[in-house]
C-alpha cells in the first residue's frame, strides 16, 4: 500500500461528535509519550499531520484523517498521563470507550507499547479490556532504535508473558521505529490486508 494524500477530516470530543461512518477506521492510542504522533506521521509519510508535542498527553480530541478516500486514520488520545487533572483523565477515558467499544465502523485498534521500559499494568489492562469487547488490536512496539538487536526478542518476550496473565494467546504484533521507519511497511501491510487489498 502506498499513501497518496491524507487529509484532516474532523475532531470530536465524544462518540456522539463523531462524524458520519464512512470509511473503515483503523485506531491509534498508547500511554502518553509513547511516540503515537511521530509514528502516524512517519505512516502518512508527512512531518507536521499530527502535532509532536514534548509534553505528554496533548492529544485531547478524537482526531479523524481520510486516507487515499479509502480509509480513515484515527488518532486517540493517550492514556496514563498522571498530571492531568483527574476530571479530565475520567472524561478521555469514557468516551475514548465508547468510541472503541461502540464505533461500528472500527476495524483495528493499534495499541502503542514502548518498548524500552518494563511491561506497566496500564497497558496490560487495556489490551484486556479490548479482548472483553472483542474489538480487533494489534500490538505495536515503538522507539525500536533505541533498543540494541539482540535484546528486541527478550523485550517482546517479556510484553507477552506478563500480558499472558491477563488473556489467552498472544495478538498479533509489530517492531516499529518513527525514527528509522522501521516497521512502516508492516503497518500498512496490516492495513492493506484488513480493507481486503
Amino acid at each position: 500500500m502506498k499513501i497518496r494524500s491524507v487529509t484532516f477530516r474532523t475532531s470530536a470530543a465524544g462518540l456522539d461528535t463523531c462524524p458520519p461512518a464512512r470509511l473503515p477506521e483503523f485506531a491509534f492510542i498508547g500511554r502518553s509519550n509513547v511516540g503515537k504522533s511521530s509514528l502516524i506521521n512517519c505512516l502518512a509519510g508527512r512531518k507536521d499531520l499530527a502535532h509532536v508535542s514534548g509534553k505528554p498527553g496533548r492529544t485531547a480530541t478524537i482526531n479523524f484523517y481520510d486516507v487515499d478516500d479509502t480509509w480513515t486514520l484515527v488518532d486517540l488520545p493517550g492514556y496514563g498521563y498522571a498530571k492531568a487533572p483527574k476530571s479530565q483523565r475520567n472524561r478521555f477515558e469514557d468516551f475514548v470507550a465508547d468510541y472503541l467499544a461502540q464505533r461500528e465502523s472500527l476495524s483495528c485498534v493499534f495499541v502503542l507499547i514502548d518498548m524500552r521500559i518494563e511491561p506497566q499494568r496500564i497497558d496490560l489492562e487495556f489490551l484486556n479490556w479490548l479482548a472483553e469487547q472483542e474489538t480487533p488490536f494489534v500490538v505495536i512496539f515503538t522507539k525500536a532504535e533505541k533498543i540494541k538487536a539482540a535484546k528486541r526478542d527478550q523485550r517482546v518476550a517479556a510484553f507477552f508473558e506478563s500480558l499472558a496473565d491477563w488473556l489467552q494467546g498472544s495478538p498479533p504484533y509489530t517492531i516499529t521505529s518513527a525514527v528509522t521507519g522501521e516497521g512502516r511497511k508492516d503497518l500498512l501491510d496490516a492495513i492493506a490486508e484488513s480493507l481486503g487489498a
